[in-house]
């Protein structure tokens, strides 16, 4: 039988595009929208952001990052009780002269095509978020914890 956890962290890494980025600006939580793609090889989330958005140098002052992704809003469901998972992290910068960087690139833009141009943007560049931990909350009383390793290999097994 396959963990529910599990299962919710790849439907909702699969079904959502964007996520709330928390990072640390001068010591206090600060939180912004970020669209992300998941990269295949290294597993890593990927996001592309302006140095002209406060979290991108947040990221560069502090690699610890937080990525909540959410279920859409289903009017049955309390909002307490919206599936969540929350991806707790490191952002590390991807250069365009690095080794994962044309992997990372292709993931992001064949999840979202149109943002092409805005590699040629120099203010633009690419961070990969290594997960250190997963809270996943499937709604009341449903909550649980996966790690680095598990968050791996179910990632690996993803459809």
């Amino acid at each position: 039988m396959q963990d529910p956890r599990i299962e919710l962290l790849r439907t909702l890494l699969s079904r959502q595009v964007v996520g709330a980025l928390g990072t640390l600006h001068a010591g206090k939580p600060a939180v912004s929208m970020v669209p992300f793609a998941c990269e295949p090889l290294s597993k890593a989330l990927v996001i592309h952001v302006s140095r002209l958005a406060t979290h991108t140098r947040d990221m560069e002052t502090s690699p610890w990052v937080s990525l909540m992704v959410m279920a859409d809003r289903d009017p049955a469901v309390p909002p307490q009780a919206l599936a969540r998972i929350t991806v707790a992290g490191r952002a590390e910068p991807c250069p365009a002269d690095a080794a994962a960087f044309e992997q990372a690139r292709g993931a992001y833009l064949a999840r979202f095509p149109d943002s092409e141009p805005m590699f040629g943007f120099a203010d633009f560049s690419l961070f990969l978020v290594q997960p250190e931990s997963v809270r996943v909350v499937g709604g009341f009383g449903r909550a649980g914890s996966i790690t680095r390793a598990q968050y791996l290999q179910a990632m690996t097994a993803m459809p």
